[in-house]
């Protein structure tokens, strides 16, 4: 059995990974659809061996339609206007916008993590923050054996994680979108700052990371940072658990867990980097050991692609989770 899709935002960057990766994991698709701004509209993209054309998002074009999975990267304002017209006609939403993540009514989903919380969607969705999803992929086989107290996120963001002017700035050397030169140079600032000294970004994986994990009082605190890297977002996770632990066991833990590539051979200078997540789908682990400056403290080093597992690969991963279950 096919399903019919529809990409809101096919022309952006996540968008046109979007169809890649549909292409790539042999996603069933009957018909695809592709919906950009008006100044989009008209042009032709690639799926497959055909050439299909991009049409204005607007409601009459939608309407008319027999839409099963609408997958979304067009902005939170576009998200905010047009996700409740496609649920309104019965088509699953999965938007990778912030605009539904924190929501009470919209599931907040890492299929690895909580699939669960797609029973209970009401036709909305919500994809989390690229640098959220690979954290609380790896967090998750720590929570389930130890319980977790305390988590200190530091971040290391590719430009990609902007879209394509973050991209274009360190191509170019402009400051079009960074408020700094990213061109050698490091950047402690995304997202825009809020009266408490953090920035949104921070704040989002804060909040994601408790609403994931089903645990409103999970002491978080994040650093986010932007490194003049294209493709995959590096991050530092010191995390507290509840219990103790025996290192050996923490390894143990990400040989088996659910795609996780466990990289963790020091003395071969084995560890996850950027290079080693670029093109892939999966949660790169290493650089384990204890933090002896706490107890029941252990550190972590975390990476993945974010525009494939941090945005397109999650959101077609929870449409093929929905397919699964029926």
């Amino acid at each position: 059995m096919g399903y019919n899709v529809a990409v809101v935002g096919a022309t952006g960057l996540v968008g046109s990974k979007f169809i890649e990766v549909l292409q790539e994991r042999n996603f069933p698709v009957d018909e695809i659809y592709f919906f950009a701004s008006a100044r989009s509209a008209g042009k032709t993209l690639k799926f497959k061996d055909k050439d299909v054309l991009v049409e204005e998002l607007k409601e009459d074009n939608i309407k008319n339609k027999k839409i099963d999975f609408a997958l979304f990267s067009a902005g939170g304002d576009t998200s905010k206007e047009y996700a409740p017209i496609f649920a309104k006609y019965n088509m699953t939403v999965i938007d990778n916008s912030s605009a539904w993540r924190m929501d009470p009514t919209v599931p907040l989903v890492v299929p690895e993590v909580n699939p669960e919380d797609i029973s209970w969607h009401k036709g909305i969705i919500a994809n989390p923050n690229c640098s959220t999803i690979q954290a609380v992929v790896a967090l998750k086989p720590l929570k389930e054996k130890y319980g977790i107290k305390r988590i200190i996120y530091s971040t290391y963001q590719a430009v990609s994680g902007a879209g394509v002017s973050g991209v274009a700035d360190l191509q170019n050397g402009t400051t079009e979108k960074f408020p700094r030169n990213i061109t050698n140079n490091v950047i402690p600032h995304i997202d825009v700052f809020l009266d408490n000294g953090y920035t949104k970004e921070e704040i989002k994986m804060v909040n994601e990371t408790r609403k994931i994990l089903h645990d409103d009082d999970l002491k978080v605190t994040a650093t986010t940072v932007r490194v003049p890297v294209y493709f995959g977002h590096s991050e530092s996770i010191n995390v507290e658990l509840n219990n103790a632990f025996e290192i050996e066991d923490i390894f143990n833990l990400y040989k088996t867990a659910e795609n996780v590539v466990l990289m963790d051979d020091i003395e071969n200078a084995v560890f996850p980097t950027a290079l080693d997540a670029a093109g892939k789908d999966e949660v790169f682990v290493g650089r384990i050991r204890r933090d002896f400056s706490v107890d029941n403290g252990v550190n972590l080093w975390v990476v993945a692609d974010n525009i494939r597992k941090g945005a397109a690969s999650n959101a077609i991963q929870i449409a093929e989770t929905i397919i699964k279950s029926k």
